[in-house]
């Protein structure tokens, strides 16, 4: 038993200091930890300037110095479809978060490019004066109607993708409303759950009843923007059902059927209308090389017999 106490001693010894081990590294790393959490509320915010000199180069001179050259630009365009190029332009989105009047000058800088392109292109190749001029003038009519013909499509993609994500977002908003949610909330559990152009619309209007203005109002705005008329029907019916006190779940409900009947109704349409589609390439691509493939064998034949009659 005596031979055993050295050893017991050393063993105590030995979990002694390994606990005053443990403690000094626990003590030390506790001022770094309240350390770190004090800094985080004491570091010194970033001034507007540090910011700025944050981003990169294009961001902070190249881009400005173009949306002002563009803004310059678009004063000289026609002011009466100020509005409407407004209007379209939320429709498609805000591409590059573009003003009516610099997407005007893109559409004059666009066509004054292409006007000096083709005039110098058909000068260097000694055109006569009025093919030249006939051919500049098409460049530039080209340059200035290329960026609405742009726009249009953008408009039609994001109405279809709208159109598209409508009765969805309506059987999200319906099983909310059911649940016990207000349809504020119903619209914000929507717009967590996704991020597509329907969703950043229902995040607009959220943002403009925060700010204060009436939810009828906003979403008066948002049929504006979409420029849909599923979401035009939708929208009155929600209206509707506020003045007059009928329960928004039922009324969603009932968006939610005819939607997916129209959506129905219109994949029917389109395949119906796929025959008619399908008739130009027909007949344009594939009947000639199947005529080739079968009738060519047959012409040189043709060809010979020709011949042996002539002879």
């Amino acid at each position: 038993m005596t031979e055993m106490l050295p050893l017991i001693a050393f063993g105590v010894l030995v979990m002694v200091g390994v606990l005053m081990v443990g403690l000094g590294l626990r003590q030390s790393r506790q001022p770094d930890a309240i350390s770190d959490r004090l800094s985080q509320f004491t570091e010194r915010t970033m001034t507007l300037e540090e910011l700025e000199l944050q981003q990169p180069f294009s961001q902070r001179v190249l881009v400005p110095l173009a949306r002002a050259i563009l803004a310059r630009l678009g004063q000289y365009g026609p002011k009466q479809s100020a509005e409407r190029l407004r209007r379209n332009l939320q429709q498609a989105g805000n591409p590059g978060n573009l003003t009516p009047m610099q997407f005007s000058g893109i559409r004059i800088g666009l066509a004054i490019a292409l006007l000096v392109i083709f005039g110098i292109v058909t000068f260097s190749q000694g055109m006569e004066l009025p093919q030249a001029m006939l051919f500049t003038a098409i460049g530039a009519a080209l340059g200035y109607l290329l960026p609405g013909i742009w726009l249009g499509q953008q408009i039609k993609r994001r109405k279809r993708a709208i159109v598209k994500a409508l009765p969805d977002a309506l059987d999200l908003l319906c099983i909310c409303v059911e649940a016990g949610l207000s349809f504020d909330q119903a619209m914000q559990r929507l717009t967590e759950k996704w991020d597509d152009a329907l969703s950043i619309e229902f995040r607009r209007v959220l943002s403009d009843t925060r700010l204060g203005r009436a939810r009828r109002d906003a979403l008066k705005d948002m049929v504006e923007r979409c420029g849909v008329d599923d979401v035009q029907t939708f929208v009155g019916a929600v209206i509707q059902a506020e003045q007059l006190g009928v329960s928004i779940g039922r009324i969603l409900r009932i968006q939610s059927d005819q939607m997916r009947v129209r959506r129905r109704q219109r994949a029917e349409e389109e395949a119906q209308k796929a025959p008619i589609k399908m008739l130009f390439p027909m007949v344009f691509l594939i009947f000639p090389s199947l005529f080739v493939v079968i009738l060519g064998p047959a012409v040189p034949r043709l060809i010979r017999a020709d011949g042996s009659l002539g002879g």
